[in-house]
């Protein structure tokens, strides 16, 4: 399985970001979600900003250090069935005026049907209400 470089995703500085690089590989789509993830030796429950179907971003005053792998369990809009996927810290934000602390996991482990269940819930997000049946 090829692996996202650690080394080379946490080299990148807040400069190089606003700036206008961007390595993400899909579109993130903002949402609300409790997520409840663990490491090797704690658990934690915070709150997810955005995501997408390569990795989410957690909302948290204490990141874990990038490298770190998370099992993670949350439930999306409309789903009464937990998403639960591994992933692994690629990036670390310190909170700034415009943007909060928090940290970028990449999903190492998901499934088809959690990867299928992600995009709809995405594409619905997007769409809004009303638009849905546009075009």
């Amino acid at each position: 399985m090829s692996r996202v470089s650690i080394e080379e995703a946490s080299q990148l500085s807040a400069d190089e970001e606003l700036s206008g690089i961007e390595r993400r590989r899909f579109e993130r789509t903002e949402l609300l979600v409790r997520v409840e993830y663990s490491t090797v030796d704690e658990i934690f429950s915070e709150f997810t900003r955005d995501i997408n179907e390569g990795g989410l971003f957690i909302e948290t005053e204490k990141p874990r250090p990038t490298g770190t792998e998370v099992a993670m369990r949350f439930n999306l809009p409309g789903s009464d069935a937990p998403l639960q996927t591994i992933g692994r810290v690629v990036w670390v934000r310190s909170a700034s005026d415009d943007e909060p602390a928090g940290m970028g996991i990449e999903f190492d482990e998901l499934s088809e049907d959690d990867r299928t269940r992600i995009n709809a819930m995405i594409r619905s997000l997007r769409t809004g209400p009303g638009e849905a049946s546009a075009g």
